[in-house]
C-alpha cells in the first residue's frame, strides 16, 4: 500500500485529503510546515508527496530543492493557489513531477497521484539506453551524455528529451508532448516552447528540427 505525505498547513484542507486518500486505500501522513516534510520526504517511507507552496516556516520551493539536492526521487505534485506560469516553470525546473493550482477537485489530484504511482511501479523491463547519434541518455542512471560529456537536464527536460528518443525521427506536436511529458494537465504550447528552446541550448539547437504546422522532431 502506497504511503503518501500530504504537506499542507490549511487545518481543514489537509483533512479532507487525507479522509480522501484514506478512503481510495493509501496509508498518509500530514505535515503542515515546511521542516517537518523535509524530515518526512527525506526520511524514507515515502511513496510521494503532495507539497503545497505557502508553508511556516519554509515554503514548497525550498522543501523542493533539499529533496532533490539529497538525490531523493519520491514524486512531488505541487499544489498551489499561485498560478501563474513563472510560478509553474519554478516548480518543474526544481524538480516537481507535476503542478496543480488551486482551486482543484479531489478527482484530479487522486488521478494525478495514481498516474505518478504508476510511473514508479516496476513493469516490463525497458531499454536503460537510449541513444541517437552523439546523444545517449540511461533511463535507470537519469544521465544524459553528449559525445560522451555528462549534460545536466532539469527532471522535466529529461522527460522532454526521454520522449523524443523513445519516437526517433517522428513529428510530436505540442499536444501529444504536453501529454507525454506533462501527462495531459493544464499547461500551454508556450510552455512546451520554452522548454524546446532549454533543451535545444544544451544539447545543440540542429538536434530538434520544428516541423511548420506539425511540431518538432529529433534529427
Amino acid at each position: 500500500m502506497a504511503r503518501i505525505l500530504i504537506v499542507e498547513d490549511e487545518e481543514h484542507l489537509s483533512r479532507f485529503i487525507d479522509k480522501g486518500l484514506r478512503k481510495a486505500g493509501f496509508e498518509t501522513v500530514v505535515a503542515a510546515d515546511g521542516m517537518t516534510a523535509l524530515e518526512h520526504a527525506t526520511g524514507g517511507g515515502v511513496d510521494l508527496v503532495v507539497l503545497d507552496v505557502g508553508l511556516p516556516r519554509m515554503d514548497g520551493f525550498t522543501v523542493l530543492k533539499l529533496i532533490r539536492g539529497m538525490d531523493v526521487e519520491v514524486p512531488v505534485i505541487m499544489c498551489t493557489a499561485r498560478d501563474s506560469a513563472d510560478d509553474k516553470v519554478a516548480g518543474l525546473e526544481g524538480g516537481a513531477d507535476d503542478y496543480l493550482a488551486k482551486p482543484y477537485t479531489f478527482a484530479e489530484l487522486l488521478a494525478r497521484i495514481r498516474l505518478r504511482l504508476r510511473d514508479r511501479a516496476p513493469g516490463t523491463p525497458e531499454v536503460s539506453v537510449l541513444e541517437r547519434g552523439e546523444v545517449s541518455l540511461d533511463v535507470v542512471a537519469r544521465e544524459v551524455r553528449l559525445d560522451g560529456a555528462p549534460v545536466t537536464l532539469s527532471a522535466r527536460e529529461f522527460s522532454l528529451l526521454r520522449t523524443f528518443l523513445e519516437h526517433p525521427g517522428q513529428v510530436l506536436s505540442r499536444e501529444q508532448l504536453i501529454e507525454r511529458v506533462w501527462d495531459g494537465a493544464e499547461t500551454s504550447s508556450n510552455v512546451v516552447d520554452v522548454y524546446i528552446g532549454y533543451l535545444r541550448h544544451k544539447i545543440g539547437a540542429e538536434r530538434i528540427v520544428t516541423v511548420r504546422g506539425l511540431g518538432y522532431r529529433l534529427a
